[in-house]
């Protein structure tokens, strides 16, 4: 499982001609200039690639969290008409492939004059489009006794408070889980961003890798390694920072 990732961080400080060529696993010499030759070799600075990434990542766990756990309460705690049915379809929409709707959403996009923002990428963060993580909150939000919902709504809670003074507190881990997930997926994403970005100084760090890459002359791939371990220690610092929080019980915790 980890020697890929063992072999990613070995080809980034071999020379140019060692990467496919050597069979050993360890450079003959440490290449340290790949990473600051990688940071600068392209036309923008690779700090811009990572501020989008930032930018987009963050602002989409954001819109996530919030509007995937406001749907997830009323799925899970609020009677009102049509809930099943409303359950039912949320459901379904986590069965399309996401490439049936790419036309759609390209061409809504396109005359809303988003293309080429980062619009497409957020906005639908806020308004609870993914349907795994509404229901992976609703599965969390079911196993915490109703109990204390009344004991709520006796000291005068409306359900918008019950949300943010009971339930809220005790989902940080499915909140961390979902927050992990959905850092992971969107930092990683290749296809959103190809698609809606145009501008070469509105690429993420996944476009920005694919610039390294000349399909009709030469391609700098021990730089384009050089970046893609730097890629990665957002993701391991974010998850190291939030692991913990997953397995966190709310019984306990709960009951005091």
């Amino acid at each position: 499982m980890l020697y890929p990732l063992i072999w990613l961080v070995a080809a980034s400080l071999k020379p140019e001609n060692e990467i496919f060529g050597q069979l050993g696993l360890w450079p003959s010499q440490f290449q340290w200039s790949n990473y600051v030759k990688g940071w600068n070799a392209l036309p923008v600075s690779f700090s811009v690639f990572y501020w989008n990434s930032i930018v987009v990542t963050g602002l989409s766990v954001i819109g996530n969290l919030l509007s995937c756990s406001f749907a997830a309460y009323a799925f899970a705690r609020l009677q009102f008409t049509g809930r099943s049915f409303l359950f039912g379809l949320m459901m379904m929409t986590m069965m399309i492939p996401y490439h049936v709707v790419i036309i759609p959403q390209y061409v809504l996009f396109l005359k809303l004059g988003w293309v080429d923002t980062y619009l497409p990428l957020v906005v639908p963060r806020f308004l609870a489009a993914d349907g795994f993580f509404i229901f992976l909150m609703v599965q969390f939000f079911r196993q915490i006794p109703r109990e204390l919902d009344e004991a709520a709504m006796i000291d005068g809670c409306s359900p918008f408070k019950i949300f943010w003074v009971v339930i809220l507190p005790l989902s940080i881990p499915a909140m961390a889980t979902a927050a992990i997930f959905s850092f992971i997926w969107i930092w990683e994403d290749f296809l959103a961003p190809l698609i809606y970005l145009n501008n070469i100084e509105n690429y993420t760090v996944p476009l920005g890798l694919r610039l390294f890459v000349d399909q009709e002359g030469q391609s700098s791939f021990g730089q384009m390694f050089a970046m893609s371990v730097l890629s990665l220690v957002p993701v391991v610092v974010f998850f190291i920072a939030f692991q913990k929080l997953i397995i966190r019980g709310i019984a306990t915790s709960g009951m005091k």
